[in-house]
Formats: C-alpha cells, structure tokens, sequence
C-alpha cells in the first residue's frame, strides 16, 4: 500500500517546518509589541544609528557577536585540556563582557524588524539570554573553586549559542533581516536613459511612484525645478519611500524611519544602514528621463541618441 505523500517527503525537513511555524505563531504579539515600544522609547539619540551600524554600512551586531562566540568557543576548548583554567575563566569573563554591546545592538536592530522576523529574533534573544545566565553562573563556580560543575555550564551555555547562532542564520539568510533589500537595483535595469512622464506629472515638493524595468523608482520635483529619483523600495525593509514624507532635501521612510538624501541617496539616519541606489535625471523636451549613473552609454543631444544611446520609453508612472 503506498503512503500519503506528507510534508516530509516532500522535502522538506523537520527544523525548517518548525522555524516556519515559529514565524506564524501570534502567541507572542502582545509581548513582541510591549518590549518593542520599550526599546523603540530609549533616549539614545544619535547613539541609536550607532548601534544600527549607520556608520559601518551594515549592521554592528553580526561583528559584535564574534568576540563573545569566539571567547567562549576558545574556553571550551581549554576546558578540554588540564592545567588550564585560568586561561579558560579569563575568556569566560570576556565573553559576557562582548555579550553586552552584542546583545545591545541586536535589541535595536529588533525593534525596528518585520512581525514574521521579530518572532524568531525573541527566540533567538531567549537562547542567547540562556547563554549569557548559564555563562554568568559558570564564571560564578568557577572562581568560588567548583570548576568541574562550571566547565558543565560552560558547554550547556555553548549549546545555547549554538541554537542561537542558528536561529540568528534564519533571520538573516531567510528572512533577509539586516540585508540591503535595495541592492539588486542597479543589476535589473537596463542602461539608458527611462522616460518616467511629464514633468507636469511631478508636483514639486510630493513623492511620486515611476516604474523602470519592474523597479519601483521614487521622483521629486523640487521647487526650484531639479529632479531627484531613487530607488522606491527601502534598503531596510522594502518600505514604501513613495509614501514617506519629503523635507529638507531628503525622504522619509514611512515604515521605520529610515531617512535618505534626494541628491545622492545616502541614508542620514537609520535603522536604514545602506544608501538607496541613486538615478541621474535630466528633462527633454518637457519629459522626465533617468538613468542608472556611470551605465556607460553615450548622452543624447536635443533628446536624440548619440551613438550607441537608446532613449529609454518603456517606464511609467504609477498611481
């Protein structure tokens, strides 16, 4: 008699379905949302962009993790040999100390994620506060003379980074948290300048939606009649910049905050940690045309291609 193909024969394996219904699981909204708002009220100031990691073009915490891995890791290995447990108490101590910015920088980095993923980053944060108590009480035994029972608290503590370490890969390599969503722009549109509409299809001031290859792309119209384009989507999380606000030369993230400079793109405050992809603009003959910067095709004259120049047609505005 042959068997009902079930979830499993179809490929697809125990772990992932588990990470999957842990994505879907409201049982821990109420909490998510209280400890959220908490985090998203400290007065850190420009402290905040810091920790997001702003200023180092990624997020700080993925870097700040490694010291404490590494120390631990390092402890557990000594533990292993005689004679060596002072050494291995050093790096133990290290470890909690690296474990503070780390975890810091990921509680921020938390706050300002998508429902699905901030799901798992309590999990992932319940493992590494396991890891940091039983590494705490660990360094405890270990300095009042009860090493044995220490170096067990040690490698308990070591599993419990390891189940973080792994729900902290599903976050970043599944749910694509951290990563910069904007970064396939410039390999999807085709070189060449895109008419985007009319200038009148631009009021000055207000953010409007083109479409350029499938790419969403944000145009503004200042007063002075210079046009900026950038990329639609946020680097963050895919934010809807289109229905942001537009102040001071820059854009606003309606989603998380994330704010960007119209002329260049460059993310001037977070949690936003890359820059959006930037078009060159130009007006011909009443219409508004972009282009990646620096594709390599030749400038029309007069609104006619030069050699080798395609005048691009085939975007539009959308609603």
């Amino acid at each position: 008699m042959s068997k009902k193909p079930g979830r499993r024969l179809l490929g697809q394996n125990r772990m992932l379905w588990l990470l999957d219904a842990l994505e879907r699981d409201p049982g821990r909204d109420q909490l998510i949302d209280a400890l959220g708002a908490r985090v998203r009220a400290l007065p850190l100031g420009r402290v905040r962009d810091v920790l997001h990691g702003t200023w180092l073009g990624h997020p700080v915490h993925p870097m700040a993790i490694h010291l404490p891995i590494g120390t631990w890791m390092s402890a557990a290995v000594l533990d292993l040999k005689p004679g060596r447990s002072r050494q291995a108490d050093l790096l133990v101590a290290l470890g909690l100390t690296g474990a503070v910015p780390a975890a810091v920088s990921g509680l921020v980095d938390w706050a300002e994620l998508r429902r699905e993923q901030q799901r798992v980053g309590l999990v992932h944060a319940a493992a590494n506060t396991a890891a940091v108590g039983l590494y705490g009480a660990s360094l405890v035994l270990r300095l009042t003379g009860r090493g044995g029972k220490g170096r067990v608290l040690g490698y308990l503590g070591l599993t419990a980074v390891g189940a973080g370490g792994l729900l902290g890969g599903h976050l970043a390599y599944r749910q694509a948290a951290g990563v910069n969503h904007a970064e396939e722009v410039p390999h999807v549109v085709r070189d060449g300048w895109h008419r985007v509409g009319g200038v009148d299809d631009f009021p000055a001031g207000e953010p409007v939606r083109c479409v350029v290859d499938d790419v969403l792309v944000l145009v503004v119209r200042e007063t002075g009649g210079e046009v900026h384009a950038l990329a639609e989507r946020c680097s963050h999380l895919a934010g809807p910049l289109s229905e942001g606000t537009v102040a001071d030369g820059c854009v606003r993230c309606p989603w998380h905050g994330s704010v960007f400079r119209l002329s260049d793109g460059w993310n001037v405050e977070g949690p936003a940690t890359a820059p959006q992809p930037a078009f060159d603009t130009r007006v011909v003959d009443g219409h508004v045309e972009v282009r990646l910067p620096g594709d390599g095709v030749p400038d029309t004259v007069d609104g006619r291609a030069t050699a080798g120049a395609t005048p691009g047609t085939d975007g539009g505005r959308t609603s």
